[in-house]
């Protein structure tokens, strides 16, 4: 009998000890701190793209990826798993928020991802935006008019 008391206690020691790490590992907080991680992730995700420079958000739940070829990208943590896409040109818009260290997205392409990002200061929100500007501008844009004009018949 006082084996059976013992085995009931130990397994309830057990069941307490098992929720207890169940609920810490929900509750910690795992993001993109590591840019060593954002590369790997998103070069698996498109390994013919070059990446320049990244750019994480304040509490490290994504990152905006200049790519070589002055595309951007972005990244985001989903909890269980990291979604990577390119930007297209022209498929995102730029707006200030309040927050001077901060600018609101809405993605043309991808709606689930929109909104406001908050960056450590607000010369990194201000870079991520010309990204997405320069990113906005079709190559064929970029061209002087006064070439563009010579070059027609």
């Amino acid at each position: 009998m006082t084996i059976f008391i013992w085995l009931v206690i130990f397994a309830i020691v057990i069941f307490f000890a098992f929720i207890a790490t169940r609920l810490a590992s929900q509750s910690k907080e795992e993001g993109l701190q590591d840019t060593g991680l954002a590369i790997l992730e998103f070069g698996r995700a498109f390994p013919a793209e070059a990446i320049r420079q990244l750019q994480r958000t304040e509490n490290g739940q994504a990152v905006f990826v200049r790519l070589h070829d002055n595309k951007a990208g972005f990244m985001k943590n989903l909890r269980n798993h990291f979604a990577c896409h390119l930007i297209q040109p022209g498929r995102v818009r730029v707006r200030d928020a309040a927050n001077p260290k901060a600018i609101t997205i809405d993605f043309l392409d991808a709606p689930h991802h929109n909104g406001t990002f908050v960056f450590s200061t607000p010369m990194d929100a201000a870079e991520v935006s010309l990204w997405l500007l320069g990113n906005y501008v079709a190559t064929d844009d970029l061209e002087p008019p006064a070439t563009a004009a010579a070059n027609q018949p």
